[in-house]
């Protein structure tokens, strides 16, 4: 990126030069609700901006980072939801559109894949497992995912298939021909 004015080259956001504030005010909530100093952020566009210069590193911290200056937040859960699906098509070739709490639209696949620990005995819990879409890159190996609210996790319910993953039976659903496990399936007895 240039400044134009002064023929300066700006460093960009994947080099780290820019300047460190510390910890930011912000917290994100397990429900995608952006807190600034305690106080929720009701514009939506300056929650959708917030969000483009949300990077996450290689420990899993969270920090907001600009061309200039970066700071960490604290976020509870995953920093933001899925909160609609789409689908189209079925089997293997079925695409699942997830849309998230700023608009983003995601569709699960080899690039954008749905986690969840669906094969950890849940008993007691009472809520099952808690899956996640993986919406960009973080700066490790740790992604920066969007938590699939609960009615769109029971609109995937209702598209699951029997399948297997590393061997074992499972419910799950299909998206850009890959096979994501949602359960493991119920017992027969």
């Amino acid at each position: 990126m240039d400044d134009f004015e002064t023929g300066e080259t700006m460093p960009s956001l994947s080099t780290g030069r820019a300047g460190t504030c510390g910890a930011l005010p912000f917290l994100i909530r397990r429900d995608g609700t952006w807190l600034y100093r305690g106080s929720p952020i009701r514009r939506k566009p300056m929650v959708c901006l917030f969000a483009s210069t949300l990077r996450r590193d290689a420990q899993g911290g969270y920090r907001l980072q600009t061309p200039v200056e970066q700071g960490t937040i604290e976020v509870e859960d995953a920093p933001f939801v899925a909160n609609h699906l789409e689908w189209h098509g079925c089997g293997r070739g079925q695409v699942l559109s997830f849309r998230t709490n700023v608009d983003q639209v995601i569709c699960a696949g080899p690039d954008h894949p749905i986690r969840c620990a669906w094969d950890v005995p849940c008993e007691g819990c009472g809520t099952g497992p808690v899956p996640y879409l993986h919406v960009r890159d973080g700066d490790g190996a740790l992604p920066i995912e969007a938590r699939i609210a609960r009615p769109v996790y029971y609109e995937l319910a209702a598209l699951a298939v029997e399948g297997s993953c590393r061997g074992v039976p499972c419910l799950g659903v299909w998206s850009r021909h890959v096979f994501f496990p949602l359960s493991a399936l119920p017992d027969e007895t």
